[in-house]
């Protein structure tokens, strides 16, 4: 598809079908999409836990809303191979290298038709001490994935969007 009719029709999910799982192949590709994103100097510092078992998915309910999704993808960064800023001292690319790969799956299951919501409404030190992740393991993001259900529907506020002159300048 297009990709900008497919960044425009893409919503965020809240109504997922809990009995049309997602195939094998399918997730393959998503997580295909992340392993490819771009990061800073290609260092790759990105750890994806997909939650697919009940007492994960259970524990990521507890520390976030899942809307109920078949699969979660816990999107991480490695403090050990990330990117650091020699010119800014504390600067890593962690998390917007973990954004770019959550962004490239969450826009290639969309091409797939299924749908997804990105979350982070948690609390990180509660995801790792909940999912048991090591110490130098950062994470990022969820983002919950699934089919939707036949009651899905785009926010009424999906389609507002400023228009370029109020989101772009040029200096």
């Amino acid at each position: 598809m297009e990709f900008l009719k497919l960044a425009e029709q893409r919503y965020s999910e809240r109504a997922f079908d809990k009995a049309h799982p997602i195939e094998e192949e399918k997730l393959s590709k998503i997580l295909e999409a992340g392993r490819l994103a771009p990061t800073a100097c290609n260092f790759q510092p990105q750890k994806v836990y997909v939650l697919k078992s009940n007492d994960a998915l259970w524990k990521a309910a507890k520390l976030t809303h899942t809307y109920d999704a078949p699969i979660v993808l816990l999107v991480c960064y490695d403090l050990n191979t990330v990117w650091k800023n020699a010119r800014e001292e504390g600067y890593n690319a962690g998390e917007q290298d973990a954004s770019i790969v959550a962004t490239s799956m969450m826009f290639e299951a969309e091409d797939l038709g299924i749908h997804s919501i990105w979350l982070r409404g948690f609390n990180s030190k509660l995801v790792s001490e909940s999912f048991e992740l090591p110490e130098n393991i950062k994470p990022a993001m969820m983002l919950a994935i699934g089919y939707p259900s036949e009651s899905s529907a785009p926010s009424p506020r999906h389609s507002d969007r400023k228009p370029l002159t109020d989101t772009v300048e040029e200096l």
